[in-house]
């Protein structure tokens, strides 16, 4: 029998393939399971992006990410529904309680910082810049069935109706915006347009040359084709936009804040969610810059690798303590010593 040079070739390559020799991929990963994720819409984006960088790394784990709001997370959280909750706030002392009631342990720990943008159409040609008190003239309580035109909250402002948008109730962007602006957290004119879901305002404001709303930077980031990002005057400065360099000096006030995962204590000691949670910390600064959030300082991150290590449970911020300002330093180096 005559063989030929294809013949030989493919017997070649049946024996290569046979030793092992047939192909440098490697199969990602040793470990299996299912991590479930819930909460923030801010923070989604974010643990959206790492969870797709971690299956490259370990395909054999199925990680699943929901956006239900902050509020709606930590109810899921506290039945034990979820293994991680994503808040754009820290946990406040009726989820703890839930927590407890559902025998629930957690892990608080801050995976990069946000600005929160307040947007225009990209047609609003009147919009310069907005102040604190003018946010919270627009937005407080009283302002409810009363101001209704923006000529009402600066006179060269047209007398044109504003329609509204904004994080929903269960939301922690809401919690945190109505605190910043208003002076205390959940009080807020009810007559506007809102969702825990941002693409559902961003598709609002940018389609509405009259409309304002506000929500997460990374969703302004992803939609800046379609927004007017305006900027913000606290205590008499000229107006600021957020960035990741405003955002991360501080100049940025006081819509500036931290983003949260909350990790079950129990679910930590499963192999996946660790090898997760390392891998989260570990690439957290360059995915943030890249979805449009601002990560923490190098220090700041090795703080919460420690308390993630040393499973340091509860709060670091303590029941009803403002995130406004709040230096994580100091917050985070208490409860890792």
């Amino acid at each position: 029998m005559k063989i030929t040079k294809a013949t030989l070739f493919i017997v070649l390559i049946a024996f290569l393939a046979s030793c092992g020799g047939g192909s440098s991929k490697k199969a990602s990963g040793t470990l299996s399971g299912e991590i479930k994720i819930d909460g923030s819409s801010t923070v989604y984006p974010l643990s959206e992006a790492v969870s797709e960088e971690y299956r490259n790394e370990e395909s054999g784990v199925r990680v699943t990410v929901g956006e239900s709001g902050t509020g709606g997370g930590f109810k899921k959280f506290s039945r034990g529904e979820i293994d991680i909750n994503d808040a754009s706030r820290p946990i406040t002392s009726e989820e703890i309680e839930l927590c407890k009631q559902g025998g629930v342990e957690f892990i608080e720990l801050p995976v990069a910082y946000d600005g929160l943008a307040v947007v225009v159409s990209k047609e609003n040609d009147f919009v310069d810049f907005l102040t604190i008190a003018e946010l919270k003239k627009l937005w407080e309580p009283e302002a409810q069935g009363k101001i209704k035109n923006w000529n009402q909250v600066r006179a060269s402002f047209p007398d044109q109706p504003i329609n509204l948008y904004g994080a929903g109730t269960a939301s922690g962007t809401y919690d945190y915006f109505t605190e910043a602006v208003v002076g205390k957290a959940k009080s807020s004119r009810g007559d506007y347009n809102a969702s825990e879901d941002d693409n559902v305002l961003v598709k609002g404001v940018s389609s509405d040359k009259n409309a304002l709303g506000y929500f997460g930077l990374a969703y302004y980031e992803n939609n800046s084709d379609k927004l007017k990002l305006v900027p913000i005057s606290a205590n008499g400065k000229p107006g600021i936009l957020p960035s990741q360099e405003t955002v991360s000096n501080g100049t940025y006030t006081p819509l500036s804040r931290p983003e949260f995962i909350y990790v079950n204590a129990k679910s930590a000691d499963r192999p996946e969610v660790k090898s997760f949670i390392t891998f989260y910390l570990e690439n957290a600064a360059s995915l943030a810059q890249e979805i449009g959030s601002v990560p923490l300082k190098p220090e700041v991150y090795k703080l919460v690798q420690a308390r993630f290590d040393k499973k340091v449970t509860g709060s670091a911020f303590g029941v009803g303590r403002s995130t406004i300002g709040v230096n994580l330093t100091e917050a985070l180096s208490s409860g890792t010593k």
